[in-house]
């Protein structure tokens, strides 16, 4: 009981979408419609880009752009700096999960090294803005883009045209919110570089080009999925369990939650209503209590107006620290860090992402 218990305390999510998903399936029985609500075309994406990003990271690239990059800072404000714009820009292609996993850490040690960790707080919650704001802009940033590009079958080019102006603001205000920390000079030395695997890299790097191929619609996706399943058995079978099959089974709750509310006619009717012409201003408040992976796949269901739901669910991650998941593991490996002040990260942490979301909603609103 206890090993259940803590696994729901570790998956509350998921706990929820397949409670979800169980209570609807009372209301419309299992039948071969079921089929239907999945979009496996998302799952396999999902799927060879987490095992891929695995790899990559397997191969010393982030750690060694990390090392590179910071041993060069001459002061804390430009470390800063370097290590929020890691995030921010990696988070394009590796997700922001992975670029917080990556990232943060790294932080933690460079802080820790220099005897800056009263620092910390503000770079790691800037980072984790970053992270969160960085990904939207691809298709591949995070797990409710990559969902929404494929439901609503979006045009790559008006996929950048949408999130791109947001992106380039967020990209100034975070470089705005790096000169509020200190510009005390430091010397830091990180130790021996990391090494990198360049035979493991170049295997992962054309495999990573293959899933942008499906994103780009070039490929279909069982041959990206048969091409990495094949390699990867023949060159390194065990990061083939490295992917995240807990977000997957995830994602398969709520496709089954959302396809069933889609045939209560009543709840349909109800949840288009609300949702008309409130697409954003629903979907960042839904994203607050839910997280914006689930409000984005529970309100795809109900609205055509995809530009709205793609930007309320990418804003919606900023707020409160469920509006994305990500954000969770920032303050986690946070909470873990020597010397950590946990309340002082929740208070600097809400007022940052309350500040850039009234900001960015304010130009939203104007655009409109």
């Amino acid at each position: 009981m206890s090993a259940i218990r803590s696994f729901i305390r570790r998956e509350p999510v998921l706990m929820i979408a397949a409670l979800a998903a169980l209570v609807s399936c009372f209301f419309v029985p299992p039948d071969r419609l079921y089929l239907s609500y999945i979009d496996f075309r998302t799952l396999a994406l999902l799927y060879c880009l987490m095992t891929v990003v695995a790899g990559l990271r397997g191969a010393g690239l982030f750690s060694h752009l990390a090392h590179t990059l910071c041993e060069k800072a001459a002061n804390v404000r430009l470390i800063g700096l370097i290590l929020v714009l890691l995030s921010f820009f990696s988070a394009m292609l590796i997700t922001n999960d992975v670029a917080l996993l990556t990232f943060v850490p790294f932080a933690v040690v460079v802080l820790g090294l220099a005897d800056r960790r009263g620092d910390l707080i503000r770079i790691v919650v800037l980072q984790t803005v970053a992270a969160n704001l960085g990904s939207m802009l691809t298709p591949v940033g995070n797990p409710q883009n990559l969902y929404l590009y494929s439901f609503y079958d979006l045009a790559f080019a008006d996929f950048i045209r949408t999130t791109l102006p947001f992106w380039a603001l967020s990209l100034v205000l975070l470089a705005a919110g790096c000169l509020t920390l200190s510009a005390a000079p430091l010397t830091l030395f990180l130790g021996e570089e990391p090494g990198l695997d360049r035979r493991a890299l170049a295997l992962y790097l054309a495999l990573f080009a293959v899933c942008l191929l499906v994103v780009l619609r070039v490929i279909v996706w069982p041959v990206m999925l048969l091409a990495v399943l094949v390699v990867l058995l023949i060159f390194d079978r065990k990061i083939l369990l490295k992917a995240d099959f807990l977000l997957l089974l995830t994602f398969v709750a709520f496709f089954i939650f959302s396809g069933n509310l889609a045939r209560v006619g009543a709840v349909d009717r109800l949840l288009r209503s609300l949702l008309a012409g409130r697409e954003y201003l629903v979907s960042l408040l839904a994203s607050q209590v839910i997280s914006n992976v689930p409000a984005a796949l529970l309100l795809s269901g109900f609205t055509g107006t995809a530009r709205e739901l793609l930007l309320g669910v990418n804003i919606g991650g900023l707020g409160t620290p469920i509006a994305s998941l990500a954000s969770l593991i920032s303050m986690k490996l946070y909470a873990h860090s020597e010397h950590a002040h946990t309340g002082r990260f929740l208070l600097e942490f809400t007022a940052v992402n309350v500040l850039f979301l009234l900001l960015l909603s304010a130009v939203h609103l104007f655009l409109l």
